[in-house]
This record gives C-alpha cells, structure tokens and sequence, in this order.
C-alpha cells in the first residue's frame, strides 16, 4: 500500500496527527512524509493547523465530494484563479481554497463555483490581450488626461468574490512585507509586463514611489526582480512635514492635490515611449500627475502609458487597502 494511502488511513482512524506521528507510525523518513503531506495538501484531501515545529494534519472530510462534483472545466479554472488567504495566514491555492472561503461563508460549493466561474467570465469580457484598458475611465473622471493609454493586469476585487488572486498577493505581499509573497506576485505578473513592453515598443520605464515608509518596499524589489534592460525615469516622492499616502483619502479632489504636490519627475535625459508602473489605480491620480510633468518637462518624443497591477472596476473607486 502507497504511504499516501497509508497516511489517510491512519488520519481516519485518528483524527489528526503530526508529521512526526506519522513518520514514526510508517517507519520512513520525516522528508519522506512531508513531500506525501505535500501532494495531499495539494490535491485537497487534506487540512493543516498549527505553524511549524508544531502542524497538525487532518482529513478534508467535505473537499472530496465537493470536487467530484465540479465539471473538469471549472475545476481547472478555479485551480489556475483562485487564492485565499486565511485570517491565520494560511495561502490556499485553487481549489483547496476556495472551499475553505465557501465553507468560512457558509454557502455551497458547486454552486458558488458555478457562479464563480460566470462571474470571471463577465469580467473577463474587459481583457484585450491579457490587459484590461482603463483609459476611458479616466477621461470620464478628469478634465485633461495626460496619458496616452492605461492598463491593468486584472481588478482588484470583483463583487461578492473579493479581492482576485492579484488583487489578494498585491495587499498581502505589502502589508506583510515579505519577499517571498513578492516574489510569488512578480513571478505571476512579470510575463504581462513583458509583453507589454515588447508591444507597445517601450524604450524607458518609470517605477511610481510610494508614500508609505517600510522596511520592504514592493516597488523596489519588483524593479529588481524585472530586470528590465531599458532606461528607466527618475521619479521621486517630495518629502513633507505628514507623509499622506493616497489611500488614506477618500474624495477625488484630494487624490489629485496630493498627487500634484508630492510627485517630482527629477530626470532631464531624453525618452521614446514610456511605461510608467504603479501598484494599484484607484483614482488614477498619481499616474496621470507623473504623465503631466513629463510632458511639461518635454523630455520624451513618444507615448506615455500607465500600467497597474490592479484596478478598480466601478469608475475610479478608491481603493484604501493597498
């Protein structure tokens, strides 16, 4: 009998049982059980509490019914989506977590996943090559648009369903400040970002600062792990008695007075088409400041583009999180 098996086995039986408990109850290595606890967690037929040297396993008792009954279709896109991050820090990819977020709002699985995929399908009706256009908004919202184009790579949340698998790494990896939830959300956006230089014909790049201090900051470690070889735009954050980061506010015409007093384009070197990259657009604020100075500035013969990570949906609702 496989250990896999073996494992359920004893976890039926027992309840629940460390990594230790079953690597002496099995007799084989401790790497030997946690690479077969790995794949269970994996596939979804197991739980996990605790944090490390103490992890307690115990059997998904609803997630194997659950998934027989989804078509494989669904199934591939909820695995390939969906990310839920637990109020103890757990990260639950695809369909693991997903019935962890039904089961936490207590509604039915096959159903919600139904409604799930629809819901992604109406969204992603906004994507054109891989990115959702957001300068109409834009224009609808400003009386001079400084920006050429704007792009993000997906919203930051979508109605009843939350915050998307972007728009959850982009909040957690900044709030938490670890490289390693960075790195994951660099990894999953870095092709996009690619290909949109390579489309658009981006000669130089601009990496928007941010207002918040913190030992880790997303936008430095995302400008690193690109490594891009194309020019790239100074921009600096002006420092004031109060740092006021956007998100703290909430009416437009405070969006826009922040963004003209505590954004500076320093560079004087000419540029082709610029790609100026934000975290997330709510107001679109910030970028289209950094647009406007560039273009009074003189300093470029091409287009000016904006791209965010995330974006909201409805007009330009701020988004306060992030």
């Amino acid at each position: 009998m496989k250990s896999s098996q073996n494992i359920l086995n004893y976890l039926k039986k027992n309840r629940q049982a460390t990594g230790q408990e079953l690597s002496e109850h099995l007799e084989i290595t401790d790497r030997a059980v946690r690479k077969q606890l790995s794949t269970l967690l994996k596939e979804g037929l197991l739980t996990k509490k605790g944090h490390p040297p103490v992890v307690y396993y115990q059997l998904n008792t609803n997630f194997t019914q659950d998934k027989a009954k989804l078509s494989k279709n669904i199934l591939n896109i909820i695995n390939k989506k969906y990310l839920f991050i637990t109020p103890t820090g757990e990260k639950l990819l695809g369909f693991e977590g997903f019935a962890a977020w039904c089961q936490k709002q207590n509604l039915p699985v096959e159903k919600t996943a139904q409604e799930y995929v629809e819901m992604l399908d109406k969204f992603s009706k906004h994507k054109r090559g891989g990115v959702i256009n957001g300068l109409t908004k834009l224009k609808n919202t400003y009386p001079k648009v400084f920006l050429d184009a704007l792009y993000y790579l997906d919203f930051y949340s979508i109605d009843r369903f939350g915050k998307t698998k972007l728009g959850q790494l982009l909040l957690y990896a900044k709030q938490s400040q670890q490289i390693s939830l960075m790195s994951d959300l660099i990894k999953d956006i870095s092709p996009a970002i690619e290909k949109l230089i390579k489309s658009k014909n981006i000669t130089s790049i601009g990496f928007i600062p941010p207002t918040v201090k913190r030992q880790v900051q997303f936008m430095t470690i995302l400008q690193k792990k690109l490594k891009l070889k194309i020019r790239t735009v100074t921009i600096k954050k002006i420092k004031t008695d109060v740092p006021v980061p956007q998100k703290s506010l909430s009416k437009l015409t405070d969006r826009i007075e922040n963004a003209n007093h505590s954004i500076v384009v320093s560079d004087n070197t000419h540029h082709n088409n610029i790609l100026l990259i934000d975290d997330a657009v709510g107001s679109g604020a910030t970028l289209n400041e950094t647009a406007k100075q560039i273009k009074q500035k003189g300093i470029y013969d091409g287009k000016i583009i904006g791209l965010a990570i995330t974006g909201s949906f409805k007009g330009f609702d701020v988004i306060s999180e992030v």
